[in-house]
């Protein structure tokens, strides 16, 4: 199906919409979502101004393990209470640290070595870079400053289960006011990758929450549904008419889903080679996480299943950007090198020319559903975006 103008006329009526921007976990890869939300607030700076910030127009901004960090970095206050980062400079973050993040070896025998401690030793990587660059940006900020809502999930390995800190749980839950740079490399903490993460948070009356955390990806790689969820929670709090039909009636969002790029038409294994496989092997084999890999891509893809079908005919009010063709070594999360970034940015630039896709519900495949590329989508909803902020002021006014 092709999406026109005429159907953006027909999308739900302005200034009754909430918003919402999910970002998917990847490591390395989320300088292709960043890349394009660098589009999306270059077309709103054409319509409103260069000032114009993402966080401005969208009610909640919500994201897993990269996409947590790209959460955080847009929703931020900086000192004079705006973004603390422009989109457009999200993709620099990226060319600069993720190279220190995720440091090289060289050499056959550093790689080995490498092996054998990421076996034996601990994680890949000891995460000291990323924690002091996440700390030095976001400082002592807290989840209940940020400008827009939140939504960051991440994983107790104690309790076994999600922890989705948000900003609309802060309001009755003090205890899950964490610092932003806590919450970022807890749901950054990839295992076998990067270290768990533990810390604790007061409250008032002294009570004390402590967290065991690892990256969200376990939990929810693609957070668009606990982001939904959240928003339309405190939605239905505040209008009790807020769902007029059933509780699946997503008439009344716009949601524009990023993804990070997967390798899923690239055949890595098959089952007569994985039926020989041990733990070993699950954890590390090709160069890659196999079981990692195949958890985060589940989680992503159910998500993404769910989704078109919530949407199935509200295709203007829904927007899921994903590449599911990347090969090795785009398709890791940690290859940090100087020409593979440079390719992810590239990746990014060109699924923007691609046409708008969706997931076949049959194969879970990635499908063009019309002409309109992931461009003019986007414009289209800058679009939307820009009359739904106008729309509001004018309410505010009357």
């Amino acid at each position: 199906m092709t999406v026109t103008w005429k159907n953006q006329i027909e999308a739900p009526s302005c200034a009754n919409l909430t918003t919402v921007l999910s970002i998917d976990g990847g490591g390395i890869r989320g300088v292709i979502p960043a890349t394009i939300l660098a589009f999306l607030e270059k077309k709103l700076q054409e319509l409103d101004g260069e000032d114009a910030r993402l966080a401005d127009y969208f009610d909640v901004i919500a994201g897993t393990s990269t996409g947590g960090l790209v959460t955080a970095m847009l929703a931020a206050p900086n000192e004079k209470k705006r973004p603390l980062f422009a989109a457009k400079d999200i993709v620099s973050f990226y060319l600069d640290h993720c190279p220190k993040i995720f440091p090289q070896p060289r050499g056959l025998i550093a790689r080995a070595i490498k092996f054998i401690s990421q076996i034996f030793l601990g994680p890949k990587y000891n995460g000291n870079y990323l924690h002091d660059v996440i700390k030095e940006k976001l400082g002592c900020l807290k989840l209940h400053e940020t400008l827009t809502n939140v939504v960051l999930p991440a994983f107790d390995i104690k309790l076994l289960q999600p922890t989705i800190f948000s900003s609309y749980k802060v309001k009755d839950n003090k205890l899950m006011d964490a610092q932003l740079s806590d919450i970022c490399i807890s749901t950054s903490a990839a295992p076998t990758y990067l270290p768990a993460h533990y810390f604790e948070t007061k409250n008032d009356k002294g009570d004390v929450r402590p967290f065991n955390l690892i990256d969200g990806g376990v939990a929810a790689n693609n957070p668009t549904l606990i982001a939904l969820g959240e928003a339309r929670r405190e939605m239905s709090e505040r209008d009790p008419h807020f769902f007029p039909t059933t509780h699946l009636d997503c008439s009344k969002f716009l949601v524009i889903s990023l993804g990070t790029g997967i390798p899923k038409n690239e055949i890595k294994f098959e089952a007569t080679r994985v039926s020989g496989w041990g733990v070993l092997g699950w954890l590390i084999n090709g160069g890659s996480n196999p079981l990692i890999d195949a958890f985060s891509h589940a989680s992503s893809d159910m998500v993404d299943i769910h989704m078109s079908v919530v949407f199935q005919h509200l295709e203007s009010s829904y927007l899921r950007i994903q590449d599911d063709k990347l090969k090795e070594p785009l398709s890791s999360v940690d290859i940090a090198t100087k020409e593979n970034l440079e390719n992810l940015v590239r990746v990014g630039e060109e699924l923007l020319h691609k046409p708008v896709s969706r997931v076949n519900l049959e194969t879970g495949d990635f499908e063009p559903c019309g002409k309109e590329t992931n461009q003019e989508a986007l414009t289209r909803f800058a679009m939307m975006l820009s009359q739904e902020q106008k729309a509001r002021k004018i309410v505010r006014l009357l």
